[in-house]
């Protein structure tokens, strides 16, 4: 029966790759001008953004600064995500760079044993969420026109991303128990978090044992080499979607859809922009700003968007997880519960009033068009850069806190988990 399937499914497959070949001689000119869009986006916008942080993150892990900044963060992260300390970093680099950052990274925590399988699985679930960038500057003002709304959509993306996060912090614990102990998980001896700090960061570094021109020589190698298969991703996906608006398969698609959205009382207007952001990110959520709907509508299908992230990035994510154990079906379902309750969110703060208000945002960028690029967008990698930096010392400084509070016990918080 499963070879039947895995037939079946190769069938699929070949036939759909065979008829969108196909599609690309029929409307080869579409196909072009949508490639040469995906390729600007990529390397005025996604190129300069990343690849400061891929860079850095290779460096990082290989010199064991992640590692130390592991002990150090491992009282806030365990007990609140179940994830070792380590997780603040991918969190981090995440919220200041956007997709899929925080994949790369966890793939790279589970080569080198940093997590376990489950760890992974738990550290991807949340930490998947687009940079701050793109929601004040491409979406609120670029698409939407309006600055204050990036308050908002960054508001629910970033508040439905930790309550996933604290959802999953239950998920797996019954595999746990049949599991290898994680070294982080045996007893700690009495030593000074310092201490303990600086012993993981020299282990880390040994076990490494890359001479620096070396490791930097690996971190730029690997790090454009990555780049260029996401840039390939966002060029083939939207293609791809265009050539199915262009022969009617996204007019076929929102059929099943048109039911749903009079039971839940949406715009049907909505359908199309939410099937493209099904595919892509970028052009999703741009047709979602267009659409007749009331605005209020269009955020909330516009937060879910963001929240899913699109198949573009899914696939990039699974790319970059191929060479590990960390299993791509709890990213998926975390994905759409994401969606779900960026959503819901959206909709309560909205009528709360929030995103009415002027906000001071970045500089804008507009999705899917040409790009400035040059100075700007490194100013942009370097806006991110800062926003990492601080988001890594404000973690620290409540996880040492945390830790601080419990040494000493003045707090009631425990977590034997810590």
């Amino acid at each position: 029966m499963q070879r039947r399937r895995k037939q079946i499914g190769t069938m699929l497959l070949a036939t759909v790759v065979v008829l969108f070949t196909a599609s690309l001689v029929v409307y080869p000119e579409q196909g072009f001008e949508t490639g040469i869009e995906g390729l600007k986006v990529f390397w005025d916008v996604v190129f300069p953004s990343l690849l400061p942080f891929f860079i850095l993150s290779d460096l990082l892990l290989g010199l064991g600064v992640v590692n130390a900044l592991g002990v150090f963060l491992e009282p806030l992260m365990r007990p609140v995500f179940n994830v070792p300390g380590v997780g603040a970093f991918a969190l981090s680099m995440g919220l200041a760079a956007g997709y899929p950052m925080d994949a790369v990274i966890a793939a790279k925590f589970r080569r080198t044993g940093a997590c376990t399988r489950v760890e992974g699985e738990r550290l991807l679930a949340f930490t998947n969420t687009a940079d701050p960038l793109f929601m004040f500057g491409a979406v609120a003002v670029g698409m939407f026109k309006s600055p204050a709304l990036g308050g908002l959509l960054a508001l629910a993306h970033y508040l439905s991303a930790l309550l996933v996060g604290l959802t999953f912090k239950f998920y797996g614990r019954k595999e746990e128990r049949y599991q290898s102990p994680h070294v982080d998980s045996k007893p700690k001896e009495r030593v000074a978090m310092w201490k303990r700090a600086y012993q993981e960061m020299m282990r880390a570094r040994a076990a490494d044992n890359r001479p620096f021109g070396k490791l930097l020589g690996d971190a730029v190698t690997d790090s454009v080499r990555t780049l260029l298969m996401i840039g390939g991703f966002i060029i083939f996906f939207a293609v791809l979607l265009r050539v199915m608006t262009q022969i009617g398969v996204v007019g076929l698609l929102a059929l099943p859809l048109a039911a749903l959205f009079q039971v839940i009382h949406l715009n049907p207007s909505l359908i199309t922009p939410l099937i493209k952001g099904l595919f892509e990110i970028d052009i999703g959520s741009a047709a979602t700003a267009t659409a007749s709907a009331t605005l209020v509508e269009r955020l909330s299908v516009a937060s879910a968007i963001i929240a899913w992230s699109g198949l573009a990035v899914h696939a990039q994510v699974a790319s970059v997880l191929t060479d590990t154990d960390i299993r791509f079906r709890p990213y998926v379902i975390a994905r759409i519960y994401q969606a779900f309750i960026a959503a819901v969110l959206t909709v309560v703060f909205y009528k709360m009033g929030i995103g009415t208000r002027i906000a001071m945002v970045p500089h804008a960028v507009a999705a899917m068009a040409p790009m400035t690029g040059g100075l700007m967008s490194w100013a942009n990698s370097l806006t991110e850069i800062t926003t990492w930096v601080a988001l890594l010392a404000i973690a620290s400084a409540v996880s040492l806190s945390i830790h601080f509070v419990k040494r000493f016990k003045i707090a009631f918080f425990y977590s034997k988990g810590a």
